[in-house]
């Protein structure tokens, strides 16, 4: 009987503390939901344009969108959406949908990722972020690799 109580016991401890370790992690939106919740409350919008071949979108990932500090002033200041450009789906917004009419070519870019994150007389790249203030217009454009501190300015500002 003893050594139940002090199992259940243990179990209890070691279940609390590894929830407590658990990390949070970026809130990502689908253009849908960003939609619906600008509709409720306006806010600074982010959007991560991204490849499942893109090794510095992958990077990104794994060293600048899984540091606490980003994805606290990610959901403190901002929707973040984060759109494979390669995606099939169909995507509402508001009104519009946008589709990947470049499915059967060699470089199969979304629209909605054409629209937001095109540069003039440039080819598409990646990664390709794009920032906007609570009206939805564009405020700034990055398509390079950004790592945690430069990410943090920008989102400061």
């Amino acid at each position: 009987m003893k050594f139940s109580v002090i199992f259940v016991a243990l179990l209890f401890v070691l279940s609390t503390e590894t929830s407590a370790q658990k990390k949070s992690e970026v809130e990502w939106l689908t253009f849908e939901q960003l939609y619906d919740s600008l509709q409720q409350k306006p806010k600074k919008v982010f959007i991560d344009f991204y490849a499942d071949w893109c090794a510095p979108c992958k990077r990104m990932d794994k060293e600048v969108f899984s540091s606490e500090v980003v994805q606290k002033r990610l959901k403190k200041d901002y929707y973040a959406v984060k759109f494979d450009v390669e995606s099939e789906d169909s995507v509402r917004f508001g009104n519009q949908v946008f589709i990947n009419e470049r499915l059967n070519r060699r470089n199969p870019v979304h629209q909605i990722a054409l629209l937001m994150a095109r540069r003039k007389n440039r080819p598409f790249s990646l990664p390709a972020m794009v920032f906007l203030d609570q009206d939805f217009k564009a405020k700034a454009r990055y398509f390079q690799y950004l790592n945690k501190e430069q990410i943090l300015e920008i989102l400061e500002n």
